[in-house]
């Protein structure tokens, strides 16, 4: 099959040549996936709205010889809380670094997906941010092995997590402005 549909969140994207740009989708059947989209940066394209940071989309590709290809998109959910608000927006950037530092590339992780996903819900309506982020990490760290169900929760995640990558984590100045 030459094309598939799958749905994803947008977690990164990265403007490549005059009108095209690259994105970082977690898929709920493929994993962390890298998307061409071409064209998205012209004033007249239609799939440019739904494929903004942390949407939440339904999206059709065509599967192309060097990367896969965006051919469609439909918005599921714009998390437009989320957006609204600055001190929300870093934690979901956040959210964001994680998992592309974390996640391995087309390896399937429906579990990571949903827990993104309630995350991103939580994010948006709860007040006690830094729990919400906490438990993420940890909950994150847990499903892809690097956490030790037994191990206390009370720990310095950041410190782990930039263990883990080898450098440290862009988002965390910014969290320190928040917290």
């Amino acid at each position: 099959m030459r094309s598939f549909k799958t749905e994803g969140i947008i977690i990164k994207r990265r403007n490549i040549g005059e009108a095209d740009r690259l994105l970082t989708v977690l898929t709920k059947h493929h994993g962390k996936i890298q998307i061409k989209a071409l064209g998205v940066r012209k004033i007249i394209s239609r799939r440019s709205p739904h494929i903004e940071l942390l949407n939440h989309s339904l999206l059709t590709v065509h599967k192309g010889r060097v990367a896969p290809i965006l051919t469609e998109a439909q918005t599921l959910h714009t998390h437009t809380e989320i957006k609204d608000d600055l001190t929300k927006i870093g934690f979901a950037y956040h959210f964001c670094e994680l998992l592309d530092g974390l996640c391995a590339e087309n390896q399937e992780h429906e579990s990571v997906f949903h827990l993104f996903k309630k995350s991103l819900v939580e994010l948006s309506s709860q007040n006690n941010l830094a729990e919400v982020v906490h438990n993420f990490e940890i909950e994150l760290l847990t499903l892809l092995g690097f956490f030790p169900v037994t191990q206390n929760q009370n720990i310095d995640t950041t410190s782990y997590i930039e263990d883990i990558l080898e450098r440290r984590l862009k988002t965390k100045s910014l969290l320190s402005h928040f917290s």
